[in-house]
């Protein structure tokens, strides 16, 4: 096996990695062998010189996130072997040559074990996102894998890196195709309904995938209702209630840019007869607006990325659900989310709670609500699971 840098931990700070949680604080890092720059690959040991695993140097809190606890060879083969449990455990899953669903998650970070990397399906191509250097320097071989591993059914990868890289990373990113090219936007299919994503100039990889499977839930509760989409971003929650057969959807975000797509999008479906998209403040939009809406869809980007912005995060997730507590009609069903990761499922129902005692109306909770298994959670890093949320019925 190739010689690596070596990085031992102080006396005590091993229990994580040997109970295989990926991370290692800066904190626990005793000494490092000299030289070692950001993005490198790494060994990491006890302080007896005992192996615990390889993985990613990165300046900063978490200082390297381990993508393997066993002493194997860093090279090709091993990349294309992570990227080919990926894409097994989401065949299993049913993704693979399915007409009716063409866009997921097939890599998520931890939770496949390549912390770091996210890449994200749309029809034939991939589009990828390196969050750290380390995982942006083996971009090509990941790429390359994810081709061979699909043998001929995905013809592109685009690397949307840029934007999720750390600043020096930033200096060396540049958005572009790896391997082939497709024109955007491209349409495609999720449980049979269709949208337009624009991966090079939209948010993320293009798409929220991880509401897939919430979207249907919610579509399950539209037939005959007047709907209310808040912060809509290109009308995922929209569309499936559009097609699930709504009387009518109003959908709302601040960017007029989402709204364009989201208009685009109802357009697709044939629903823009029974659809109204304003790019407006939610809370703006929420004036004035008592008793019009049987369902109302609260999907806010992260109010909070950090723990020192929780308290205030807070405080927006309650005003938000109050405010959509207070107006929906009686019988009214709210689905409300939180994808920020330093806000705990628990910690979110305790401040919907707190906004339905500000509102004063009987709550009940009709659904707990997670991300879908293309997004999966390694059982030994439950920081994975980030996104919450709840279906609400309010009296």
């Amino acid at each position: 096996m190739t010689a690596l840098p070596s990085i031992i931990l102080h006396n005590g700070k091993e229990h994580s990695l040997k109970r295989f949680h990926p991370w290692v604080f800066s904190g626990a890092i005793k000494k490092m062998d000299e030289g070692v720059q950001e993005g490198d690959v790494v060994a990491v040991y006890t302080n007896r010189r005992e192996f615990l695993g390889i993985g990613h140097y990165q300046p900063g809190s978490i200082a390297v996130r381990i993508f393997s606890f066993d002493e194997v060879e860093i090279d090709y083969a091993f990349w294309k072997s992570r990227v080919q449990r990926a894409v097994d455990y989401r065949r299993e899953q049913g993704f693979l040559d399915n007409p009716q669903t063409d866009v997921y998650r097939v890599i998520f970070a931890e939770g496949d074990s390549l912390p770091g990397l996210i890449v994200d399906v749309y029809g034939n191509t991939a589009v990828l996102q390196a969050h750290n250097v380390g995982m942006f320097h083996v971009r090509h071989e990941i790429a390359r894998a994810l081709v061979e591993v699909y043998n001929g059914t995905l013809t592109a990868v685009y690397d949307k890196s840029a934007e999720t890289l750390p600043s020096k990373g930033t200096e060396q990113g540049q958005n572009g195709y790896l391997i082939g090219e497709t024109p955007v936007p491209h349409v495609v299919t999720e449980n049979g309904n269709k949208f337009l994503v624009d991966w090079v100039t939209g948010q993320k990889t293009g798409f929220f995938i991880d509401q897939r499977e919430n979207r249907a839930l919610l579509a399950h509760y539209s037939k005959g209702k007047t709907v209310l989409n808040t912060f809509c971003y290109t009308g995922g929650f929209s569309i499936y209630s559009l097609n699930a057969g709504a009387t009518a959807v109003h959908s709302v975000d601040v960017s007029k840019k989402a709204i364009a797509l989201t208009e685009q999008n109802a357009e697709l479906n044939h629903g823009q007869d029974r659809h109204q998209a304003t790019a407006i403040d939610t809370f703006e939009f929420l004036r004035g607006k008592e008793g019009l809406y049987d369902v109302i869809v609260l999907d806010p980007p992260a109010f909070a990325k950090s723990q020192k912005v929780r308290h205030n995060a807070l405080m927006g997730y309650k005003r938000l659900n109050a405010e959509a507590i207070e107006k929906i009609k009686p019988g009214g069903i709210i689905f409300t989310f939180s994808c920020s990761g330093v806000v705990d499922k628990d910690l979110f129902q305790s401040t919907v709670m707190a906004a339905a005692i500000e509102a004063g109306r009987n709550v009940k909770v009709m659904h707990h609500l997670s991300q879908p298994a293309d997004h999966p959670v390694s059982i030994f890093h439950p920081e994975g699971e980030y996104l919450k949320g709840l279906v609400l019925y309010v009296e």
